[in-house]
């Protein structure tokens, strides 16, 4: 599977950026997919992710409310919806994609047991 991040941008406090996760390979179906995100000098931390078959989600305590994750069954892809951004959000988003909910996705999360990643995607939000 390869995975393929776009999105990200340059936005001001409170406004909105959606990125997409596109997948090619294979299909992800069955899969689990995730938003990371690794800020300067701080360790890669997940903050949301979504069970492909069954649609179940997760996200962190950081943007619960304001984050939503999603998929598109038809493009292959997974969606971060993200609105009223903060400048603590500013960040490099990376997806992940795993067969299973282990290591990669729950948490406490060990980035390096997912089976495959995207490159990142940088995100900055101005104050």
């Amino acid at each position: 599977v390869q995975l393929q991040a776009s999105g990200g941008g340059l936005v001001q406090a409170g406004g909105s950026l959606r990125l997409s996760c596109a997948a090619s390979g294979r299909t992800l179906s069955g899969y689990f997919v995730g938003w990371f995100r690794q800020a300067p000098g701080k360790e890669r931390e997940l903050q949301a992710s979504i069970n492909w078959s069954t649609s179940g989600t997760y996200y962190a305590d950081s943007v619960k409310g304001r984050f939503t994750i999603s998929r598109d069954n038809g493009k292959n892809t997974v969606y971060l919806q993200m609105t009223s951004l903060k400048p603590e959000d500013t960040a490099v988003y990376y997806c992940a994609a795993d067969r299973t909910i282990g290591d990669c996705l729950r948490v406490p999360v060990r980035p390096s047991a997912c089976d495959y990643w995207g490159q990142g995607t940088q995100v900055t939000v101005s104050s």
